[in-house]
């Protein structure tokens, strides 16, 4: 799938690959969920797919915390208050644990929910708001959006379906 280009692009690939994501993750097994056998976000570690989930829910929740901030024209540091972007293994680790007291379906519930206010906050703004002003440096909203949802969501499905076969589990 293309690199979306306008809000209706960005809402659909938000949509088909969190659809697919969802459907393998409702394949995972609670106790493997908790497995650390994926390649974790922070070199040489290892995280599970309950860590993977948690880092997608992370991300979401920054992107909507961004737009809250900038919206109400309050300061905020990027991507997250103590984290540059060159820690984000750091960053990955902080979402681990802020969802580690969460069982996997009420993660999973919690993704569903984020996704759901992405899509809203995608519907709510223009396609100019998103595509046709800079945002964050030479990055538009609707970019951003798309870095934080889409790409990942297919990425972290990739990992999983990987992890899968490995284990034979597909």
């Amino acid at each position: 799938m293309a690199i979306p280009e306008n809000k209706e692009a960005l809402q659909k690939a938000i949509l088909t690959h969190y659809k697919k994501l969802k459907v393998t993750l409702s394949e995972i097994k609670e106790e493997d969920a908790w497995r650390f056998e994926l390649p974790g976000h922070a070199k040489g570690t290892l995280m599970s797919i309950h860590n993977l989930i948690a880092y997608l829910t992370g991300w979401g929740q920054l992107v909507l915390k961004w737009n809250r901030k900038k919206d109400n024209n309050e300061e905020f540091e990027w991507p997250e208050t103590g984290y540059k972007w060159n820690e984000l293994g750091k960053l990955a680790q902080k979402f681990y644990k802020d969802y580690a007291y969460c069982d996997y379906r009420t993660l999973k519930e919690k993704l569903d929910e984020t996704v759901q206010n992405i899509l809203q906050l995608t519907e709510s703004k223009s396609n100019e708001e998103l595509y046709e002003v800079l945002w964050y440096g030479k990055w538009t909203l609707g970019r951003m959006i798309q870095f934080n949802t889409s790409s990942p969501y297919q990425n972290a499905r990739t990992r999983i379906r990987k992890w899968q076969k490995e284990k034979k589990l597909i």
